[in-house]
């Protein structure tokens, strides 16, 4: 059996690769990348796979029984057409599975809803296909936050405006595990699966980073308006407000959803400490 993962040489796809090689080996694994030298590292199979290229991915899924698609991330309008290239390739090339890396959130009150609106879209493009599928909403990842300390330390604190909102979050290693396990094992057929850890509030984020980095930081709660300014200010208009939107919808508890993980992956989500401890070693 042939598992090929598209968007291989991102975070997440290199993720999902390095665990799916540890479950069954290297010949089985295909790993699809825009560009295949990122991705030649991982020693199997490199396909030149471009979401915006149809003809990239009807010779990329050649002989591939099972693909995973990686949300792009281009945006939102490009996302649809770019998702159904490797859906249409997929249905032309007789793979038999895909299973889709989606996301939890909220699809109309927030600034975050039209990528939530973009997935929902790929979902049903993805359950009218015909092929045997699986789809995970995806948390929010941990590692942003870890990657971000110096700058929260340096400031004192981790600003937003999520207040008392709690988020379930994840990590890049939990979501690897469970997608090696959703790809290969056919009982997750037919599911949708919310692949999230035990949720929390932004002040409980600062204390575990506290605990583990032997850091001071506090949570300070800014007003949605205020922090969207901040974002734009730092990030550009687009990146600011997206970034503003995944905030306000944990405010809102868009992101304080129960855990499929464990039916996904076949044990418990590790804890909040245990996540950013994995990530400072």
């Amino acid at each position: 059996m042939k598992i090929a993962v598209t968007s291989a040489s991102g975070q997440l796809g290199s993720s999902i690769v390095k665990h799916l090689i540890q479950a069954i080996g290297k010949e089985q694994v295909v790993a699809i990348a825009r560009s295949t030298d990122k991705a030649k590292h991982f020693g199997v199979d490199v396909r030149k796979g471009d979401y915006n290229s149809r003809e990239d991915f009807d010779l990329a899924l050649k002989g591939i029984d099972t693909v995973l698609l990686v949300s792009g991330m281009d945006d939102p309008q490009k996302r649809i057409i770019q998702h159904r290239n490797v859906i249409e390739a997929a249905k032309s090339n007789g793979v038999k599975k895909i299973v889709y890396t989606s996301i939890v959130g909220d699809e109309k009150n927030n600034a975050f809803s039209p990528i939530v609106q973009t997935n929902r879209q790929t979902e049903k493009d993805i359950k009218n296909s015909g092929l045997q599928w699986v789809i995970g909403r995806n948390g929010i990842y941990i590692e942003p936050d870890l990657e971000y300390i110096e700058t929260y330390v340096k400031e004192g604190e981790i600003r937003n405006c999520a207040g008392d909102g709690k988020c379930a979050y994840t990590s890049r290693e939990e979501l690897g595990y469970a997608y090696s396990k959703m790809l290969k094992e056919d009982k997750h057929n037919s599911q949708t699966y919310n692949l999230v850890g035990h949720a929390i509030t932004q002040s409980e984020l600062a204390d575990s980073i506290n605990e583990v980095f032997k850091t001071n930081l506090v949570f300070q709660s800014v007003s949605v308006e205020r922090y969207a300014e901040e974002r734009k200010a730092a990030l550009g208009d687009f990146m600011g407000t997206i970034i503003a939107g995944i905030y306000e919808g944990i405010k809102t508890g868009a992101n304080h959803v129960s855990s499929d993980f464990e039916k996904a992956a076949g044990r418990p989500h590790i804890s909040t400490i245990a996540m950013i401890k994995a990530f400072k070693s």
